[in-house]
């Protein structure tokens, strides 16, 4: 078992399989992108394997891949099955912005992966494409209602963002009341490839549950999990449930049970913090196992205490981090 200097038990990690994204989302890098590492410093696919083996064998019970889009990587699946045949690992899902995913809904679901979060920031055409600045809304659409129809567990992740999105938001509840989905919302980041400096949002997670009660006064707030990141709620009549993830706000660091580890092997205890080591030079030894064994409990036995106290170590370099580039 993993736990952490604040007496937090580490049992999920979050890993990177790329950088890369097909997508240029406007709060996420600059329009001209940014610079994507060379493969020969991404972890190759027995390397990724590897370390999760390792981190099972520590007590990760629940590993969600991510990117980048992690389906940019053409042998995702060749991870994925290797995953799959882990007894200690009950938990596989997937953060995808839903481009790509077409090709694989039959395998993933045939390996028992069934829980996968999209990334979708509007309903409407216009807004999707002017925030993507990409022409994906379409294929987006239908392999979202695959996966729903088709039976996975689906939680769309869609970021509240001032001035561009505010009128999708309870046009997507509306839309969704008659499936078994989540949509979360979550409050913007500042990992944005430097692309805009704040220190404050107007769309918090008590203004975004405002405004969606302005339309759903019925709603019920429900028992979540304690290590979960988002609060959660169900309205009267509505099939599936709602949540909001206080993403910048940070009110759940308490709970906190996750690592990161990024697709050039970075360890990330916190999503505010900097990186506390590197994995890539230490599966490439001759020691590797042990050493990535020693590597992670000296850096959960260093945790920050709060998001708020991770960020303090780069105040002044934080927003130059872009999403693709930290795993989400």
């Amino acid at each position: 078992m993993l736990v952490d200097n604040h007496n937090r038990r580490i049992n999920y990690l979050r890993l990177a399989v790329t950088d890369r994204c097909n997508l240029r989302c406007n709060y996420c890098m600059p329009s001209e992108g940014i610079d994507f590492v060379k493969n020969d410093k991404l972890l190759t696919i027995g390397e990724l394997s590897k370390i999760s083996e390792v981190l099972v064998s520590q007590g990760i019970d629940k590993i969600r891949i991510t990117g980048g889009e992690p389906f940019v990587r053409k042998d995702l699946m060749v991870l994925l099955r290797k995953l799959s045949t882990l007894d200690k690992l009950p938990d596989i899902s997937v953060t995808t912005n839903a481009t790509l995913i077409g090709p694989y809904i039959d395998e993933l679901k045939a390996l028992g992966i069934k829980n996968i979060n999209v990334s979708l920031d509007a309903i409407n055409r216009e807004t999707f494409e002017r925030i993507t600045r990409r022409n994906q809304f379409d294929t987006v659409h239908n392999n979202l209602i695959r996966l729903i129809t088709e039976g996975f567990n689906v939680r769309i992740n869609f970021i509240v963002l001032e001035g561009q999105n505010e009128q999708d938001i309870v046009p997507i509840l509306d839309l969704m009341k008659h499936y078994n989905v989540s949509v979360r919302f979550l409050e913007e980041m500042p990992f944005n490839g430097g692309s805009k400096n704040f220190s404050g949002i107007k769309w918090d997670y008590k203004a975004i549950l405002e405004h969606i009660s302005k339309s759903y006064s019925d709603f019920q707030k429900l028992e979540s999990p304690p290590t979960s990141t988002s609060i959660n709620y169900k309205i009267e009549g509505h099939k599936g449930t709602f949540g909001i993830i206080p993403s910048f706000s940070r009110t759940f660091c308490g709970s906190c049970n996750r690592l990161r580890v990024t697709a050039t092997g970075d360890v990330i205890t916190c999503l505010y913090g900097k990186p506390k080591a590197n994995l890539r030079d230490v599966i490439r030894g001759e020691n590797g196992v042990e050493e990535i064994k020693n590597v992670v409990l000296e850096t959960i036995g260093n945790r920050a205490k709060t998001g708020f106290e991770a960020q303090a170590e780069h105040s002044k370099t934080i927003f130059e981090n872009s999403m693709t580039s930290i795993g989400g």
